[in-house]
């Protein structure tokens, strides 16, 4: 009969344990080596009950793989609920992430290193050094984003004080430090960033917010407003028209192009837009967007091979946006 163990009740688990952090399709242990961990653990065991317990641990859905190599038997954990590409691209999603801190990666990064074997967690902590992004400084995101996610379950408004940094890098309330009231109704997430979109009564506008520019969110037991507006808006054209999220009038845009260029601006703006052909080399198009320094800006860094055709406020914009850099150099414009 199996001698007990001070751990003895906790077999299956500390089974288990030793299996998902010390195995892979690629890192084996035989019966011999298991039962010594288990007694490193408090918990003793023989083959009989051992092989019983994978059976149990097979019954209940993991994949508990015994292979024979020579004269020798090994065991392993075959699949998981995520393979060691998915954790991959998971762990890089994390790590540059704009919107979470470096310390929050950090915590989740380890946190998904424990949902594969000690070496494949090698492999993903490897996976953190690719980047070295500017990442937030609001440790506070977390709790933004959950207290938003409760207010649109409830469908409660929420309060909180909005702000920017200064030349001092100190921050600055905006609205002299008053409180927004406003109406949550969406999470969206654009250049790297969490952004809440939401109904503002004080101004009767939909906008969006920067979570991580969020501080001092509360939920309140008001009642969400704005429903008929946000009801009518359309999200992905919301976010399509907008150049770093910087806000301007919604105008349709008549763009000329050259022909090598169509792939950059179907990337941007999708299949959807127009394409009329002007000569052999040239193309046009209309797309709408918000009309921006960012829009503008963006326009100019493809070098001359797209032209703002229309309206004409938008190419006057243009001309004043050139005008205003050629005298920031000294230029003639």
């Amino acid at each position: 009969m199996e001698r007990k163990g001070k751990n003895q009740r906790q077999k299956l688990l500390y089974l288990l344990k030793i299996l998902s952090e010390e195995t892979d399709d690629d890192h084996f242990l035989t019966l011999h080596q298991i039962i010594k961990k288990l007694e490193a653990y408090g918990v003793n065991a023989d083959r009989k009950t051992i092989y019983t317990d994978f059976e149990e641990l097979r019954a209940f859905g993991f994949d508990i793989i015994m292979e024979k190599i020579g004269r020798n038997y090994y065991y392993h954990i075959g699949s998981r609920l995520f393979e060691l590409p998915e954790m991959k691209m998971l762990v890089d999603a994390v790590q540059s992430a704009r919107a979470i801190t470096d310390r929050k990666s950090g915590q989740l990064i380890r946190k998904l290193e424990t949902m594969v074997s000690k070496y494949e967690a090698r492999q993903l902590h490897r996976q953190v050094f690719i980047a070295g992004r500017i990442k937030t400084m609001n440790e506070s995101i977390y709790y933004n984003v959950d207290a938003i996610h409760q207010a649109i379950g409830t469908d409660r408004q929420i309060r909180f004080k909005y702000y920017k940094w200064d030349i001092r890098k100190e921050m600055v309330y905006r609205r002299k430090g008053d409180w927004y009231l406003i109406s949550p109704w969406a999470l969206m997430w654009s250049d790297e960033n969490y952004y809440l979109v939401a109904y503002d009564a004080l101004d009767g506008l939909v906008k969006h917010f920067r979570v991580d520019k969020m501080v001092s969110i509360s939920v309140t037991d008001k009642q969400r407003e704005g429903q008929e507006q946000f009801s009518r808006f359309d999200m992905v054209r919301y976010s399509g028209s907008l150049f770093g999220m910087f806000s301007g009038e919604e105008t349709e845009v008549t763009l000329e192009a050259q022909n090598n260029i169509v792939s950059v601006l179907i990337d941007r703006f999708g299949k959807d837009i127009p394409i009329e052909p002007v000569d052999e080399n040239n193309f046009r198009t209309k797309v709408n967007v918000s009309v921006s320094s960012q829009f503008l800006g963006w326009i100019l860094a493809l070098g001359g091979k797209v032209r703002i055709t229309g309206p004409d406020a938008v190419v006057d914009q243009m001309k004043s946006e050139i005008q205003n850099l050629a005298a920031q150099y000294g230029l003639s414009a």
